[in-house]
């Protein structure tokens, strides 16, 4: 068993070009760590503010494809690594993950909730409405939805009042952004079931972090990496993404940038199976 790790180019439902250089940044640093040479998909778009009906039809493809490596490294007995621009990429990989390993639970962590549907979306921003598609409160047309109660999403501070209303009905579990709070309550939400990590960027504090969506009192690094440690100590890891991290355009701010990403995912990487390991 060892990782697949997938960098997809290709556009989903990203406004800005930071997510795709992010993506071609990260990938050979991911692939390096575990020893495994990426695979990258596609071609970064033209990035634009669209409806979600247009990103939908034009990204269907790229969607699909994220879910299908999901498949096929979960199939083929590896663990799946993705780096997309966008979450969007969820409402395919989630399903896929879960259908594989219907045991395990969801942890989403991430400054939104993307719970929004057609019905509550104030923008109509296809990335908004990512996890409420992959939990089937809206049709997708792409994957049969995963149960909200599998979810367990961490680190949300971001939400509209409609997409709160939906998500507190639902039956999944929302944990607040303080530290203390956000390391104790997941470790028991997810009670050591088998986790499919969705990671999100712009949940660390956006003071000095590389994230599109700036929301004030994220995570600290150090204190998302001792989650994500305290998670893959309790839970073993079915595999994960890591999406919107926004790559400065500054070439001296890039260095820190991956720098620091590479330090906050760490414990996921440590925990791929040992003979997928390169160490310096």
């Amino acid at each position: 068993m060892s990782a697949a790790v997938v960098g997809l180019l290709c556009r989903t439902s990203d406004r800005t070009a930071g997510g795709a250089r992010g993506v071609e940044t990260l990938a050979p640093l991911v692939g390096k760590r575990l020893g495994r040479e990426p695979r990258l998909i596609g071609t970064p778009g033209e990035p634009r503010q669209a409806r979600f009906e247009e990103d939908l039809r034009d990204s269907r493809g790229c969607l699909l494809e994220a879910g299908g490596q999901v498949e096929d490294a979960l199939t083929g007995a590896n663990t799946p690594v993705v780096l997309a621009g966008d979450c969007s990429v969820c409402m395919t990989t989630l399903p896929a993950a879960l259908r594989e390993r219907p045991e395990a639970k969801v942890l989403w962590l991430d400054a939104h909730g993307d719970f929004n549907t057609p019905e509550t979306t104030p923008s109509g921003f296809l990335g908004g409405m990512a996890l409420a598609g992959a939990c089937g409160q809206w049709e997708t047309g792409l994957a049969d939805p995963i149960s909200p109660g599998s979810v367990v999403l961490a680190g949300v501070r971001d939400l509209d009042p409609d997409e709160r209303a939906l998500l507190e009905r639902s039956d999944a579990t929302v944990i607040g952004a303080s530290v203390l709070e956000t390391l104790v309550a997941v470790k028991n939400a997810l009670d050591g079931a088998p986790v499919y990590v969705h990671l999100d960027v712009d949940v660390l504090d956006p003071e000095g972090a590389p994230v599109q969506d700036a929301v004030p009192g994220g995570l600290a690094a150090d204190k998302l990496y001792d989650v994500l440690e305290a998670v893959v100590e309790d839970s073993e890891l079915v595999g994960f993404e890591v999406t919107a991290f926004d790559m400065p355009d500054d070439a001296d701010e890039r260095d820190r940038a991956a720098d620091l990403v590479m330090h906050v995912i760490e414990p996921l990487l440590a925990a791929v199976p040992e003979e997928a390991h390169v160490h310096d």
